[in-house]
């Protein structure tokens, strides 16, 4: 049974998705502590969008609608290539009467481009807390689903096929308390609904709260990115965080000469082209990649 629902799943994804760099998609979404909740936005053409008739939605709690205080309407335009970031906008404590709602934190706000951002007195979009789906529309068309619509997985989507990824046996989280990146290897969004969501497929996970990716993406569409070819290299590294016992991969758009990995105390570790890691203790490291063309990037590593 087991292997008659993987086959059906593979078959699924490669009917859900529309043309690739044709359109919108997620890049990255962040559920933070308290209310830091953001989502990046990512347009992969070779010319701008127009934003006016896209919406970003907010399932919740497995709903299979969504009303007017879920439904964030965008604005201005995106250039080719560029990214726009959107999210919570709260920055007053609010009483609900049963509790307080704690502001967004600053770091985060200053990162929202310009008319991005709703809170609970405007528009409810960026209250999701990991159980809630949430899509990129354009005049009511799905133009791409981050979850599953209609599915309320318990606390979060997870890493567990057993359970459908749902947390239902208790799998890691995936999308609560957790920033996600889009894989680089993703030219186009999800526009059926998927009849699983395993968000280890098409998005890298990094530590709760963080934030300094938000602003640019890196994809292999034709446009590549908002940023320099000259002073950027698309690189995927993974799985991040790490179980203890595990080994890492970095895939990149260009060859790679050296991986250092810094721990908590300056100790270096070199690696060519093999990168083991499953003698390192459970922690945060620093990954420094140097490319053959003289470039560095630095990542940071978690083992857990």
């Amino acid at each position: 049974m087991r292997k008659s629902l993987l086959f059906l799943s593979f078959l699924t994804a490669l009917s859900l998705n529309a043309q690739d760099c044709s359109d919108l998609f997620i890049s990255e979404y962040v559920e933070g502590p308290a209310n830091d909740n953001a989502i990046e936005i990512y347009n992969p053409t070779t010319t701008p969008i127009n934003l006016s008739g896209y919406t970003v939605n907010r399932y919740s709690n497995g709903n299979n609608t969504v009303t007017t205080p879920f439904i964030f309407n965008l604005s201005g335009t995106i250039a080719a290539g560029d990214v726009i970031v959107i999210g919570n906008g709260q920055q007053d404590s609010i009483d609900l009467g049963t509790y307080w709602s704690i502001p967004v934190s600053n770091d985060l706000f200053q990162l929202y481009d310009d008319n991005c951002a709703g809170d609970y007195n405007a528009n409810s979009t960026f209250y999701f807390n990991g159980d809630d789906a949430i899509t990129i529309e354009y005049n009511s068309a799905i133009v791409d689903i981050f979850g599953k619509v209609g599915e309320d997985p318990g606390l979060a989507w997870t890493d567990d096929i057993t359970a459908g990824f749902t947390d239902v046996n208790g799998g890691t989280w995936w999308t609560k308390r957790k920033t996600l990146i889009r894989k680089s290897t993703v030219k186009q969004g999800v526009t059926n609904n998927p009849i699983l969501f395993n968000p280890t497929i098409e998005y890298d996970s990094l530590p709760d709260a963080t934030y300094n990716n938000l602003g640019t993406h890196n994809c292999d569409c034709a446009t590549t990115t908002n940023i320099d070819d000259a002073q950027k290299i698309s690189y995927v590294m993974y799985p991040n965080p790490l179980k203890y016992g595990n080994n890492i991969t970095i895939n990149s758009s260009q060859p790679i000469k050296q991986i250092r990995i810094i721990n908590m105390v300056g100790q270096r570790f070199l690696f060519n082209n093999i990168i083991n890691v499953s003698d390192f203790s459970i922690g945060n490291y620093i990954i420094e990649i140097e490319f053959e063309n003289g470039l560095v990037e630095v990542s940071k590593l978690v083992i857990e």
